[in-house]
Order: structure tokens, then C-alpha cells, then sequence
């Protein structure tokens, strides 16, 4: 018998396909076994994935929760923005001055001629038109009066009482605010011209010349300067103003005296907030 270099017994043919097949089945089983492992690390590192997305899915705000978030901004800006004032131009606080001025007046002028045909008529109607537009140099002295009582109390009040002082200054700050001085002349005198001949020229006289006339008529002057930033406190102002127009137009029987106290407070009441704002702006800067 030959030897074999190696020492090495050769092996049966048969033998050593069975081992070759012994071998194959525990690779095989050794390879399913490290394909099993990894579907379960794939599987696992699925669920962590798919927890920590959950997870950072139940910290963020739903679809609702977002809207009513933005719904929330959107009635904070709104809030904000009713409880600011927004300061219109020069051009929309002329145009507006003028065009309720006209408004106003054209209301004033048709009770006036309404009430003068009706009395005409033999109606029960006090004839408006005996409230007149003439005018005797005695009437300065109501006039002068007027102006200096309702402007030394606009003073005292606007010291004394915060409330009516914030009132009056949002509303002087709105109108005033876009316009030259020059402009105050216009939104001084249009509205008191045109106010005057509604209530005082329209109203009080189809009421009756007589003081409950007159209280009435300045208590609806008062509540309609309401808005626009001013309080009841600027309403109580107003119904005040009213009485001592309605005063001043039962002694004289005059439109001419109303309309030019009212006109001259106005402009003396625009001034003192000119000034008044230049001097809080020169403490400031």
C-alpha cells in the first residue's frame, strides 16, 4: 500500500457526501438563524421609530389645535385693534367733517321748513323758524360767557377727572392728530354750525322753548358723542355743553348765538389740545 504524503486517510465518496450534506443543512440553519435576527432588529428598530414618532406626533398641537391658536392671534390683534385708535388721514377727517356736517344741516334745514308748513297750516307745530338768525350786539355778552364757562370747565375737568380726560384725549387725538392748525377752523366750526341748527334750531324748538325741552335735546346731544374712545364721562360733558347751548338759545331766540359758542369751544378746546400735546412732547424728548 502506497502512503499518503499528507498522513490523511482518504475518505469514502458516499461518506463524504452525507458530512458535504450534514454541512450544507447547518450553514443553512445557521443562515436562517442570522436572517431571523436581523428581521428582528429591523423589527425592533421599526417599533422605536415608530414610538418616538408617536411620541413627537402626541407632543405636537392637532390640526384644531393650531387653528384655534391662530384664532386666538387673530382675536388678540383684533381686540387690540378695536381698543387702539387708528389716526385717519387729513384728507378722511375733512372729507368726513364735511360730508356729516352737510348730513346733519340738510336734517337741521328740513324740520325747520316741515315745522313752518305745518304751523302754517293751523297744525299744533311750533313754527322752528321763530328760532331766527338775527343777531344784536347784545348777544356777545351770551356768547362771550358761554365760551369763557365751557372753557374754564373743560380745564378744570380735564385735571380733576382721568376718565374724561382719557375720553377727551382719545377723541382730540383721532381727529386732530393728521390735521394742520389752520384745519381746526374747518373741523371747528362746521360741526358746531350744522349741530346747532339740528338740536337747538330743530329739535328744542319743536319740543318747546322751556327748560324740560332743553334738557331733553342735550341729553340726546350727549349720548350720541359716544364712540370713538369716549366714555359716559365724555357724554355727561356733552349733555352739559348741551344745557348751556339750549340756555343761551331760549334767552336770545337766536341760532346765530349757539352756533358761534359752539364753533368757538370747539376751536378753543382744539388749541388747548395742540398745546398740550407739543408741551407732553418736549417733557418727553
Amino acid at each position: 500500500m502506497g502512503g499518503n504524503p499528507y498522513g490523511l486517510t482518504k475518505l469514502n465518496p458516499a461518506f463524504g457526501g452525507r458530512i458535504l450534506a450534514l454541512a450544507g443543512r447547518k450553514s443553512a440553519k445557521k443562515l436562517k438563524r442570522l436572517k431571523e435576527q436581523q428581521t428582528e432588529v429591523k423589527l425592533e428598530t421599526s417599533k422605536t421609530s415608530l414610538d418616538g414618532y408617536n411620541g413627537i406626533k402626541d407632543n405636537l398641537p392637532s390640526k384644531s389645535g393650531i387653528i384655534n391658536d391662530d384664532f386666538a392671534f387673530v382675536n388678540e390683534k383684533s381686540e387690540v385693534n378695536s381698543v387702539t385708535n387708528v389716526i385717519p388721514s387729513r384728507g378722511t377727517v375733512l372729507r368726513a367733517c364735511t360730508v356729516t356736517s352737510g348730513l346733519i344741516a340738510a336734517l337741521g334745514l328740513a324740520i325747520r321748513q316741515v315745522s313752518q308748513v305745518a304751523s302754517s297750516g293751523g297744525l299744533p307745530v311750533f313754527d322752528c323758524s321763530q328760532v331766527s338768525f338775527d343777531f344784536q350786539v347784545w348777544h356777545l355778552g351770551l356768547i362771550t360767557g358761554s365760551v369763557v364757562l365751557i372753557s374754564l370747565s373743560r380745564y378744570t375737568l380735564l385735571k380733576t377727572w382721568p376718565d374724561f380726560a382719557e375720553s377727551s384725549e382719545a377723541a382730540n387725538r383721532q381727529v386732530l392728530t393728521s390735521l394742520e392748525t389752520y384745519d381746526y377752523l374747518i373741523v371747528a366750526f362746521l360741526p358746531g354750525i350744522s349741530e346747532e341748527l339740528l338740536f337747538r334750531g330743530g329739535l328744542l324748538p319743536l319740543l318747546g322753548l322751556n327748560w324740560k325741552s332743553a334738557l331733553a335735546v342735550a341729553a340726546l346731544f350727549g349720548v350720541l358723542h359716544l364712540g370713538s374712545g369716549r366714555k359716559s364721562s365724555f357724554a355727561i360733558w356733552a349733555t352739559f355743553v348741551g344745557v348751556v347751548y339750549g340756555y343761551v338759545t331760549i334767552v336770545s331766540s337766536s341760532l346765530v348765538v349757539p352756533m358761534a359758542s359752539h364753533a368757538l369751544n370747539n376751536l378753543v378746546g382744539a388749541l388747548l389740545w395742540q398745546q398740550t400735546s407739543r408741551s407732553s412732547e418736549q417733557i418727553s424728548s
